[in-house]
C-alpha cells in the first residue's frame, strides 16, 4: 500500500482485497481484452454484415435503466458505424411484458428490419427468436442474465455468463454488455481502413462510458475490478463534462455537482429517474434523453422524468404502508413466532412497475427473502423478488419450477433479484413452496440483518479529510461496499426532517466536536432520537452553499438505555 494512505483506508482496503498499490489501478489499459468476451468475433461479423448493406437494424432493449443505457450505448455506436438505419423498441412492461416476446417482435417487423439487436434482454427468448426467424429476420442476443437449460436458436450470442465462458468477469451488465460488443465493431472497422472511411472519425469508443458507468451502477451488479474500471472512467468523463446531455439534466434536476460527481450520486438521484419511465410510463422517454445531442431537449425530458419520479415516490410510499401493515398481520398470524423464511406479498391494488421497490425496502426490514406481487391480468400475477445475501434467488425459482412445473408460467434474474409470473390461484401454493425451498438453504441465524461494519473510529478519525479520502477511492457498490463504522454515540439534539428523518448532533466521547448526522427512513422505526444510542454510519460529506462538512450518514440507530 502506498505509505501516504491514512490507516483506516488502508484497513477499509484491505478488507476489500485491495493488497497492494497495483490493486488500486483502475486505468482503462487495466479492463480485460475486448476480444476475450465469449461470441463477440461472430457478432461483429454478424453487425458489419447488416451495416455494410444499409439493412435496418432494430435495437430491442428493456424497460430499466440497464436497459436505457445499452439500448443508448448500441444505438450511438452503430450510428458512429455509418449503420443509417438504426431504431429501437423498448417493451411497454404492461402490454409486452419483459424481453423478446413474439409480440414485440411482431411490433418490429412492420418497420422490415433485417437484423434485431436485443440489449439487457433475450437469453429466454426462444419463442421471441423463432418469431423473428419466420419474419426473416436475423437475431444478435447480447445479455448477461443467467441462461436456461437450453439457449434460444439466434444467429449470435454474447453474453459473459454463457455455459463454459472463460471471459474473467462474469459480472458485467447489459451496458457493460453493449460497450464490449460496440468496442468491438470499432477495433474492427479501426483495422479495415476502407470499411472505417466512413464511420464518424470524431467518434471514440470511450465516449460511451459515462453510459455503461450509469448502467453498471444502476442494475446493482457485482462491481469486481473489471466493473470498478468501466465506472471510474465513466466517472471521470461525467466530472470533465464529457458525458451525454441527457446525465448533466439528470444530475441538475437531482441537484447533484457534475463535477463532483459519485457512483452514489448515480445510483440514488440519477437511475430513480431514469427508471420511473420505465416504471409509470414508457421507456421510451428515459432513452430519448440518453440519446439526445441538444442540452434543451435533455432538460425538457429529464424534468418530465423528475415529475415521473415524484410520482413514483408517492405510490411506493402507499404501498409501502400497505406492505407493512401486511407483515404485521402476519406477524399476528404466527403467535409472535418467528416469520416464515421468505414473504410473499399482494394487494390488488399495488402498481406492477413499483413493486420491486416494495419487495426491496420490506427485506430491509425483515431481513429475509421477499416477492411483492401485482396484478398482471384477472388470472395471472407479476411478481419483483429480493433476496438476501447467501441466497441466490432465480437458483431457487429454478429449483420451485424443477419440483413444481405448474406453479410458475415464467422466471429470471440474478442472485440478489428476480421476477416471476404465475397464475394468482396459485399464490398460495407457491408460497408455501418457496418457503420450503429457502428453509432448506437458509437457517433462521441467516435471516437475523446483521451488519457487517470496518469497525470503530475514536474521535479524532471523524473528519471532512478521512471522508473526502474514502470518496475519492471508490467507486463503492455491490461487492465492493462503501466503507461502514460503528460505535456509541451521545445524541445531543434530534429532529425530524421531511417526512420520515431525524436530522442529529452527535458526539462520540466527552470533549471531542459535536457531528452532525443524518438518519433517512428510520423515524417510524425508532419514533423519538434516543439521548444515546450505537450507530452504524458511514462518512459523508455535506455540501451545502459551496460549504463542506462532515456529515455522518446513519444507516442504523441502536438505543442504549
Amino acid at each position: 500500500m502506498p505509505d501516504d494512505l491514512h490507516p483506516v483506508l488502508v484497513r477499509v482496503l484491505t478488507a476489500r482485497g485491495v493488497l497492494c498499490a497495483d490493486d488500486l489501478g483502475l486505468r482503462l489499459d487495466r479492463l480485460l481484452p475486448v476480444g476475450s468476451l465469449t461470441g463477440i468475433a461472430p457478432a461483429v461479423d454478424l453487425l458489419l454484415r447488416h451495416v455494410r448493406a444499409r439493412h435496418r437494424i432494430t435495437v430491442i432493449g428493456d424497460f430499466d435503466a440497464d436497459g436505457a443505457t445499452s439500448t443508448a450505448i448500441v444505438v450511438r455506436g452503430l450510428r458512429a458505424a455509418d449503420a443509417r438505419n438504426v431504431d429501437y423498441l423498448v417493451p411497454n412492461r404492461f402490454e409486452y411484458g419483459y424481453g423478446l416476446t413474439p409480440e414485440i417482435v411482431a411490433l418490429a417487423a412492420r418497420a422490415e428490419p433485417a437484423l434485431i439487436v436485443t440489449v439487457d434482454n433475450g437469453i429466454s427468448s426462444h419463442a421471441g427468436v423463432d418469431a423473428a426467424h419466420a419474419h426473416g429476420i436475423e437475431v444478435l442476443i447480447t445479455d448477461h442474465h443467467l441462461p436456461g437449460a437450453t439457449l434460444p436458436a439466434a444467429d449470435a450470442i454474447v453474453n459473459p455468463n454463457l455455459r463454459g465462458a472463460s471471459f474473467g468477469s462474469r459480472h458485467l451488465c447489459g451496458a457493460g454488455v453493449a460497450f464490449y460488443l460496440m468496442a468491438a465493431l470499432h477495433r474492427r472497422l479501426q483495422a479495415e481502413t476502407r470499411a472505417a472511411s466512413n464511420a464518424d472519425a470524431r467518434f471514440r469508443v470511450t465516449d460511451l462510458l459515462d453510459l455503461v458507468a450509469l448502467g453498471t451502477i444502476a442494475d446493482v451488479v457485482s462491481l469486481d475490478r473489471n466493473n470498478r474500471v468501466l465506472i471510474d472512467a465513466g466517472l471521470r468523463r461525467i466530472r470533465a463534462g464529457r458525458c451525454v446531455p441527457g446525465i448533466s439534466a439528470l444530475l441538475a434536476v437531482s441537484r447533484r455537482r457534475r463535477a463532483d460527481v459519485v457512483a452514489s450520486d448515480l445510483a440514488f438521484a440519477v437511475a430513480p429517474r431514469l427508471n420511473a419511465a420505465g416504471r409509470l410510463a414508457d421507456m421510451s422517454l428515459g432513452i430519448e434523453c440518453l440519446l439526445t445531442d441538444d442540452d434543451n431537449r435533455a432538460r425538457e425530458l429529464a424534468l418530465c422524468l423528475h415529475e415521473l419520479n415524484t410520482e413514483r415516490r408517492a405510490i411506493e410510499a402507499q404501498m409501502q404502508r400497505d406492505a407493512l401493515t401486511a407483515v404485521d398481520a402476519l406477524r399476528f398470524d404466527q403467535g409472535g413466532q418467528a416469520l416464515p423464511y421468505a414473504l410473499c406479498l399482494f394487494d390488488e391494488s399495488w402498481h406492477q412497475g413499483i413493486v420491486g421497490l416494495v419487495a426491496s425496502r420490506i427485506r430491509e426490514r425483515v431481513h429475509r427473502p421477499v416477492v411483492a406481487f401485482a396484478l398482471e391480468d384477472d388470472d395471472n400475477l407479476k411478481g419483483s423478488a429480493r433476496s438476501v445475501p447467501g441466497l441466490h434467488i432465480r437458483d431457487v425459482f429454478d429449483a420451485v419450477a424443477a419440483s413444481e412445473p405448474e406453479l410458475l408460467r415464467k422466471f429470471g434474474g440474478h442472485a440478489m433479484a428476480a421476477g416471476l409470473t404465475l397464475p394468482r390461484a396459485s399464490l398460495d401454493a407457491f408460497s408455501r413452496v418457496l418457503n420450503r425451498e429457502v428453509a432448506s438453504r437458509l437457517s433462521q441465524d441467516d435471516l437475523g440483518g446483521a451488519l457487517l461494519t470496518d469497525g470503530e473510529l475514536v474521535g479524532a478519525e471523524l473528519t471532512l479529510e478521512l471522508a473526502e479520502s474514502l470518496r475519492g477511492c471508490g467507486p463503492w457498490g455491490q461487492g465492493f461496499p462503501e466503507p461502514s463504522f460503528d460505535g456509541i454515540f451521545d445524541i445531543v439534539d434530534g429532529r425530524l426532517v421531511g417526512e420520515s428523518h431525524f436530522k442529529l448532533s452527535v458526539r462520540a466521547a466527552a470533549g471531542d466536536p459535536l457531528c452532525e448526522a443524518i438518519a433517512f427512513n428510520q423515524a417510524d422505526i425508532i419514533g423519538v432520537a434516543p439521548t444515546r444510542a450505537r450507530l452504524v454510519y458511514r462518512l459523508g460529506v455535506n455540501d451545502y452553499r459551496g460549504t463542506r462538512r462532515l456529515q455522518l450518514v446513519v444507516e442504523s440507530i441502536a438505543p442504549i438505555c
